[in-house]
């Protein structure tokens, strides 16, 4: 082998060599500083989310405060107490007696964020009235919901009997918030109101009445009277009819309308009805002696024995109950 030879071997040689020294270099470095990239990227990536979950987070609390304005309270006791004194205030401002209308609580339901309660109603009064009550409702500036309402004759020409479910949400956790009186959009001078006029005007939930009956009887001599409407003739349990079983600030109340005198006393519990003492209001929807829904009923105490009657029924209906029927309290009081 010549010299020349002899260098340009040992010149490729160097040269491999130094290639093979600078890729061992270079992936020596290069692999750490690939890392880091990755560690880098994965931490922006992980920044990014963190960042847009924040962001979600601040837009879903803001949703939430609006929600929470809207609502009537921060407690289910609050909310329950509140909502109910709105909707009387409601049915007053609509002209419909308060006593004609009963009231019960419904819920808590447990929902997800949530607990959702209200109201039962169900009362009678001119229809007009009771679209002006479905329009306040309707417009109420309060976080709530209408369901289950039901529109059927009353007992007299011009009323209709209504039954609707009044709820709202009570949110759990309730964002902190400054609460302060809502006020409704429309009221029932806006025009948004007249707007429901034709519905009064068609009176499509007038009830059928019947021919009236001739003025005399056959056999009857002319100019007297039917027995059933002799004048000064005492009027019978019939007359008087249970309209109202609700509770008020958490004492009952049992509304009785004079279907002679068109007038409502109210009874409570220790009070004479019916030729007994008012015992209590039994709120347990029950099927009835005639095979029917009774969703509550009125509890009296005749000598020794228990009576109830029903709402809707007259004093004339009152029937007795079995040791099974009674409610709770008074099984355990007797």
């Amino acid at each position: 082998m010549t010299r020349r030879t002899k260098v340009l071997v040992l010149a490729a040689g160097g040269l491999l060599g130094v290639f093979f020294v600078g890729f061992g270099l270079r992936a020596l470095i290069a692999k750490p500083l690939r890392e880091v990239d990755k560690r880098i990227a994965a931490a922006r990536d992980k920044l990014a989310k963190v960042q847009t979950e924040r962001r979600a987070y601040f837009t879903a609390e803001d949703r939430m405060k609006v929600y929470a304005l809207r609502a009537f309270a921060d407690s289910v006791d609050q909310a329950s107490a509140r909502s109910g004194e709105a909707l009387t205030r409601q049915i007053l401002k609509s002209g419909l007696q308060e006593s004609d209308f009963t009231r019960l609580p419904v819920g808590p339901r447990k929902l997800r964020g949530a607990s959702e309660i209200g109201w039962s109603v169900q009362g009678d009064g001119p229809l007009g009235d009771v679209i002006d009550l479905l329009f306040l409702l309707q417009e109420s500036p309060y976080e709530h919901r209408l369901e289950n309402l039901t529109l059927s004759t009353g007992e007299a020409p011009g009323l209709v009997k209504i039954r609707f479910r009044f709820l709202t949400l009570v949110l759990e956790p309730a964002p902190e918030v400054d609460r302060k009186e809502l006020v409704p959009k429309f009221t029932l001078e806006s025009p948004e109101r007249h707007l429901y006029n034709e519905i009064v005007t068609r009176d499509i939930l007038r009830p059928y009445l019947k021919r009236p009956m001739p003025p005399t009887l056959p056999g009857t001599p002319p100019g007297t009277s039917p027995p059933s409407t002799k004048p000064g003739a005492v009027p019978g349990p019939e007359t008087f009819r249970i309209v109202s079983l609700s509770e008020w600030m958490g004492q009952p109340e049992i509304h009785v309308r004079d279907l002679t005198l068109q007038k409502t006393v109210r009874y409570r519990p220790g009070d004479q009805l019916a030729g007994g003492t008012v015992v209590c209001i039994d709120y347990r929807p029950l099927p009835s002696h005639a095979f029917l829904r009774s969703d509550c009923r009125v509890v009296l105490k005749i000598g020794s024995e228990y009576w109830a009657i029903e709402r809707g029924k007259t004093l004339a209906d009152k029937r007795k109950l079995a040791v099974t029927e009674l409610p709770e309290q008074v099984a355990r009081a007797k």
